[in-house]
C-alpha cells in the first residue's frame, strides 16, 4: 500500500473508530546522518473520543515529542498521524485542540481574564464574546472570582488553572497537557488532579496528558500509555479498572495499588527495551 492509500485508510479507520488521535508506525528523528537522534520509533496508538490518556515513561523517552507531533509542532519523519480524522496541520488550523504547557506562561501585565481572552483577541473575536468566554472558562476551572486579578497575585496552582482556562477558549474537543503540575507541591498537585478529573468528566473532552508520576497517571486516566526509553516505543497500553468517578481516597484502595504496580512493572520492562 503506497503512502496516499495508507493515509486514506488511516483516515477511514479513525472515522470508523470515532478516534481523537490515531498514530500508525510513527517515527521522529532530529538531525541528519550519524548525529541524528531517534526520539520515537514505530508508535502505533489509538486514542478514543472522550478518553483521558496519560503518557508515562523515563525522561527523554519522547512523551512531549509525541504530544507536540499531535499538535503539529513537530513533524513526523515517517509513519502517519491523524487528529480528529484530519492531519495535525488541519486540526491546528481548525483550532481543534487546546495546549497546556509545563509553565503557565501568563503575561504579568494582563489580568487573569485578559490572559484567557488573548488567543481570542488574536483571531479578532468581539469584546463581548471574548468576555463571555473568559467568564465561562474561568468558572469551569473554579476561578470566576479572580478574573480581575493579575498572575503575580495567584498561587502556582491557580496560575496553571488560568492556563487551562485559556486552552479551553476555542472550545476544543481535545486537550493536550505537557506535565502541567510537575513543578507544584504534592498537596497542590493532588487538588489540581481532582479538579482536572472533575473538569474532564463535566466537559467530555478528550485529554492527552504527559506525566512522570505513576499515582497521577493512575488517578486521572482511562488509559495509560507506558513508553520505553529513547527511542520511545509503546511498551503497553493499560486500561484503567477504576470507576469513572474518582476521589482522592481511591488512591488507597487495592484496585488503585494493583494498577499502580502494573504501570510500575511495565515501566521497568520498558526501561530495558533498546
Amino acid at each position: 500500500m503506497d503512502a496516499p492509500e495508507r493515509l486514506a485508510e488511516l483516515s477511514h479507520r479513525s472515522a470508523l473508530a470515532g478516534a481523537a488521535v490515531v498514530a500508525d508506525n510513527l517515527s521522529i528523528r532530529f538531525g541528519q546522518g550519524e548525529t541524528a537522534t531517534a526520539a520515537l520509533s514505530d508508535i502505533s496508538l489509538t486514542i478514543g473520543q472522550g478518553d483521558f490518556v496519560s503518557l508515562i515513561g523515563p525522561s527523554g523517552c519522547g512523551k512531549t515529542t509525541l504530544l507536540r507531533a499531535i499538535a503539529d509542532l513537530v513533524q513526523p519523519t515517517s509513519g502517519l498521524l491523524r487528529v480528529n480524522g484530519m492531519t495535525p496541520e488541519a486540526a491546528r488550523l481548525a483550532r481543534a485542540y487546546g495546549y497546556v504547557f509545563q509553565a503557565p506562561a501568563l503575561l504579568p501585565w494582563r489580568s487573569v481574564a485578559r490572559n484567557v481572552t488573548l488567543p481570542l483577541e488574536i483571531i479578532g473575536m468581539g469584546r463581548a464574546e471574548r468576555q463571555a468566554e473568559a467568564k465561562r472558562n474561568l468558572d469551569l476551572v473554579g476561578l470566576g472570582d479572580f478574573a480581575g486579578k493579575f498572575p503575580w497575585q495567584l498561587s502556582g496552582g491557580m496560575q496553571q488553572r488560568v492556563s487551562i482556562a485559556r486552552a479551553l477558549s476555542f472550545k476544543p474537543s481535545l486537550l493536550l497537557m505537557d506535565e502541567p503540575f510537575g513543578a507544584l507541591d504534592e498537596i497542590t498537585r493532588d487538588g489540581l488532579n481532582l479538579h482536572l478529573h472533575e473538569l474532564w468528566a463535566r466537559t467530555g473532552l478528550t485529554a492527552v496528558f504527559v506525566t512522570h508520576s505513576i499515582p497521577e497517571a493512575v488517578f486521572l486516566s482511562t488509559h495509560i500509555v507506558v513508553m520505553s526509553r529513547r527511542p520511545g516505543r509503546v511498551v503497553e497500553v493499560i486500561e484503567s479498572t477504576l470507576p469513572r468517578a474518582r476521589r482522592l481516597e481511591d488512591r488507597e484502595t487495592p484496585e488503585f495499588l494493583a494498577l499502580s504496580k502494573r504501570v510500575r512493572t511495565a515501566l521497568h520492562d520498558g526501561h530495558g527495551h533498546a
